[in-house]
């Protein structure tokens, strides 16, 4: 199951590959590592109520290519300089209109109708400027339905990298097209009729920030755990929305992996 959705689900555990591969002593490795995880977190975005939801991680990696439970499939291409291009193939689960144990969705949106999934394609370009930090740019595109295009420029420092332990901080800005503004917050009119929330078109652009803080640790070379944290903002222009009920929200990511 993959998913390319909203930045906090699974964040924490994507910056363990992108270190590794600026890394020439770990660039070559093929590993296979699986895991499962649980997730605190909102609903949706802009939910003022949170739940538990568990699911598996799987990452895997061959060469350039790689398969990634939150990513999807993808490869990517690195310089000697730390420049890297990264190019994935993933399945967003969309939305539900309901309560879900399995995506996003709660019983405020009844009557908005549901999010379809779709497979998305996602382009990124970054840049290990140390060992210590990295910058990316990155654009998610639908394939299968007309959702619209996000966005993110995120900037990661990783203050302890060793053996044993990796200690990232990552912000990351979130951005929109019109199209994907007015599918996860927008009102239309006939939404408005099903639902009575007042009309609310947001155009594109900025629309929120996220930060997250990971913790990794390797109990020996296989037995892993991460452990993170993030918080969301959404901005005034979002925020005036209907069905954002809370613009500031946190999660939280536990998971176990092994790695053969």
């Amino acid at each position: 199951m993959f998913t390319q959705t909203t930045l906090p689900l699974m964040a924490g555990l994507l910056f363990i590959p992108i270190i590794s591969f600026a890394d020439d002593t770990t660039a070559d490795l093929n590993t296979f590592s699986m895991g499962i995880a649980g997730q605190y977190a909102p609903r949706y975005s802009g939910s003022n109520q949170q739940f538990f939801q568990l699911f598996p991680v799987i990452q895997g990696r061959k060469g350039a290519f790689f398969v990634d439970s939150e990513k999807g499939l993808g490869y990517d291409l690195q310089a000697d300089n730390g420049l890297y291009l990264e190019h994935t193939l993933g399945y967003s689960l969309g939305r539900s209109e309901r309560n879900s144990n399995w995506r996003e969705g709660a019983n405020e949106l009844k009557g908005m109708g549901n999010i379809k999934a779709a497979m998305n394609t996602a382009l990124a370009v970054g840049w290990s400027i140390a060992p210590w930090v990295n910058i990316e740019g990155k654009a998610i595109l639908p394939v299968t339905d007309s959702q619209g295009v996000a966005y993110q420029a995120s900037f990661t420092l990783i203050p302890l990298q060793n053996d044993i332990d990796t200690i990232a901080l990552q912000n990351t800005a979130l951005f929109g097209d019109r199209r994907y503004m007015q599918i996860n917050y927008g009102v239309s009119q006939k939404q408005s009729e099903r639902t009575g929330y007042e009309t609310f078109t947001p155009g594109g652009g900025l629309y929120g920030i996220n930060t997250s803080l990971m913790w990794n640790h390797q109990f020996d070379p296989h037995w892993g755990t991460t452990l993170s944290a993030g918080y969301n903002w959404l901005n005034d222009d979002v925020a005036n929305s209907p069905i954002v009920f809370r613009q500031n929200t946190f999660s939280f990511t536990g998971a176990i992996t092994y790695t053969f």
